[in-house]
């Protein structure tokens, strides 16, 4: 239930932005017009898409990665390194996620808006709320493959 609504949230505001790109390029090329804010909008949608997708990449540990260890370790090492690796990206997450909320914190006091009257902080939260998910997502599957480590080896 909960990836669904990940899956729309993310598809839903992925439209919006390239229906709003398309229809400034449309505006602007037949009109001479446009929407004043819809660029500011199209930078904020893209930044949000981008930190829904890596959520959504997360859940089962589809990230980008390098996997050139994969090639040349033993099978045996395999999951323990793979392990070693998203207990790493859940840490790395975790002080990301502690920093972005300091930024947005921050933004919240000074007090900014962006478009629309519409404040910095709340375009920016999306930051450390999904490096938190992603976290949680990444200590999860670190936990899941150490307890299976254990369970094929006794």
């Amino acid at each position: 239930m909960l990836y669904r609504i990940e899956d729309s949230i993310l598809v839903g505001l992925l439209l919006l932005m390239i229906g709003l790109a398309v229809t400034q390029i449309f505006l602007r090329n037949l009109f001479d017009s446009g929407i004043v804010w819809s660029d500011i909008l199209v930078r904020i949608l893209v930044l949000w898409v981008g930190l829904l997708g890596a959520m959504v990449a997360s859940r089962q540990g589809n990230h980008i990665n390098v996997d050139i260890l994969d090639r040349y370790l033993p099978e045996r090492a395999k999951p323990l390194v793979s392990t070693v690796v998203q207990l790493f990206t859940a840490l790395i997450c975790t002080v990301a996620a502690y920093f972005s909320l300091l930024f947005v914190q921050v933004e919240y006091a000074d007090g900014g808006t962006l478009f629309a009257q519409v404040p910095a902080w709340v375009c920016e939260s999306i930051i450390p709320f999904a490096f938190a998910v992603i976290a949680v997502r990444y200590f999860m599957l670190s936990f899941e493959n150490f307890k299976n480590i254990f369970t094929l080896r006794l």
